[in-house]
């Protein structure tokens, strides 16, 4: 009974963390680029009370053994990398990517980021940068005399200047794919990072190289699904209130042995 006890403490704590994932999900409903994620989980190891096939005479065997499990466990989270929905806003900084990849950022400390986040801004100094300032990799200025900004699906930017109606490339974004983008670490901001599970990044033309093309005047939503996680999130809910009522009959059981009088 004692064994009973751990095993479904083992149960509510993994619950816990599921309702934990599912909360982080539908609080980034309406954070551009956003990618949901699953836990999932594992049985615990096993306690052989008797082996199978173990012998019961000189000439059988035992045709089942006998194993009690001693839980479960959450292992990891899977990001989903579905698209999102489009969304349009005739801003020509903003910029959803239709297929696979990510746009580069520099980083405060000089390494580089990624994002599916493309609500892209200018700056001070006429840099691309995303709405924390951190500037879009390989970096594209502004000059401050343009009365227009065009980005094509392959990621030329062109700007129309004042006394020109003849539009000048002044840069190309380029975009990256991994080999495996679920074993990339979020780091918060809407920005993931590489990691040796995830692969080393690999550059892309948009639209060329296995990765998508870009959609100047979107925004990449997020790809959360409100009506899933609600029933994600009651059957977290029910398998935690399943786990709490066996260490309630544990208890009561416990209760029972301790009251017996001799």
């Amino acid at each position: 009974m004692i064994r009973a006890l751990h095993t479904a403490a083992s149960g509510m704590n993994a619950q816990q963390m599921c309702i934990d994932v599912v909360a982080n999900n539908l609080a980034n409903t309406n954070t551009n680029g956003f990618k949901t994620s699953r836990m999932n989980f594992q049985d615990l190891v096993y306690q052989n009370l008797s082996m199978a096939g173990a012998p019961s005479s000189d000439t059988t065997q035992v045709p089942n053994g006998m194993q009690v499990g001693l839980g479960t466990r959450a292992t990891d989270t899977n990001r989903l990398y579905t698209q999102g929905t489009l969304q349009q806003t005739d801003n020509p900084l903003n910029m959803a990517i239709e297929g696979d990849g990510f746009f580069q950022i520099t980083l405060p400390d000089g390494s580089v980021g990624y994002t599916r986040d493309g609500n892209f801004k200018i700056d001070g100094e006429g840099n691309i940068v995303t709405a924390d300032g951190y500037k879009l990799e390989p970096s594209i200025a502004i000059p401050t005399d343009a009365t227009g900004i065009q980005v094509g699906q392959d990621g030329t930017v062109s700007v129309t200047q004042a006394g020109s109606s003849t539009p000048q490339e002044v840069g190309k974004i380029t975009l990256v794919k991994f080999a495996n983008p679920a074993g990339m670490t979020a780091v918060g901001r809407s920005i993931l990072k590489e990691t040796p599970a995830s692969g080393s990044p690999v550059v892309g033309t948009p639209g060329q190289d296995g990765v998508g093309t870009i959609a100047s005047g979107f925004v990449e939503m997020s790809n959360v699904d409100v009506v899933k996680e609600m029933v994600e999130m009651i059957r977290a809910q029910r398998a935690y209130q399943i786990n709490s009522r066996v260490i309630r009959g544990v208890d009561e059981m416990l209760g029972t042995v301790a009251d017996i009088k001799r």
